[in-house]
């Protein structure tokens, strides 16, 4: 009798697992967390642990953080309600390190710096919006970013959230006139990702390449590295 075979996950990778602690690498165009029955990492990661282990039951599995549909990168969830909160409150307090990057139309100027604004979700519309620093509902947002190449017409930025807004990076960006490839909803004229007709399920260039945190229970320092998607490659990135 040959020896079992390892199973693989389906749509995404686990990229490290260490007790209650998982750091997965989410692919462009799924949804983090979705209501029963729609498609999500969530649903695909919970039907991956109860395979795996064999449950009769359901699987718990928390998760403290989110990226948007189109993005891809790193993404940690936990297995118990005890870590969940302890990276939660990570998260809450700002001492998680996030590290994307972002291709975008234009030449980005200067080769790095600091951008603040105050922005609010759109009422009844999947979207964020910059508003004056007064408004009630604005939120300070504050990222920063380093030009990691000129590229023709575009710019290959290194970015650090210290705020984690509603599409953040992607407006911020984008009112600024360098929409990220890809986005559509914030103004790109340039496609990317895999070729696709349902609009769901596109992806834009914003990728969440590293995350550093305490690991929940032991509180040794975790960083983890996100590899670029295959779709990068078209870019002229992946082997930079």
């Amino acid at each position: 009798m040959s020896p079992a075979q390892p199973l693989i996950p389906q749509g995404f990778e686990i990229l490290y697992e260490h007790g209650a602690c998982l750091v997965l690498l989410k692919p462009g165009g799924v949804l983090t967390q979705a209501p029963p029955g729609i498609d999500s990492l969530e649903t695909r990661v919970k039907q991956f642990l109860k395979h795996r282990e064999n449950k009769p039951g359901k699987v718990y599995l928390g998760v403290p953080h989110r990226l948007d549909r189109p993005v891809s990168g790193a993404i940690v969830v936990a297995r118990n309600s005890r870590a969940t909160r302890r990276l939660s409150e990570q998260f809450e307090s700002r001492t998680v390190e996030k590290t994307y990057w972002a291709v975008v139309e234009g030449n980005v100027h200067p080769a790095q710096g600091t951008w603040v604004d105050h922005v609010r979700k759109i009422p009844n519309v999947a979207m964020a919006e910059v508003v004056d620093a007064g408004h009630p509902d604005g939120k300070k947002a504050t990222l920063h970013y380093k030009v990691l190449a000129d590229l023709p017409g575009r710019s290959w930025l290194e970015i650090q959230l210290e705020t984690g807004r509603m599409h953040q990076i992607r407006l911020q960006t984008a009112v600024r006139g360098f929409p990220i490839l890809g986005d559509a909803q914030y103004g790109s004229q340039v496609p990317f990702g895999p070729p696709t007709d349902d609009e769901r399920a596109r992806w834009i260039a914003l990728h969440a390449c590293k995350l550093r945190f305490r690991h929940p229970m032991t509180q040794e320092i975790v960083s983890q590295e996100a590899p670029l998607p295959e779709c990068w490659q078209e870019l002229g990135l992946a082997a930079m």
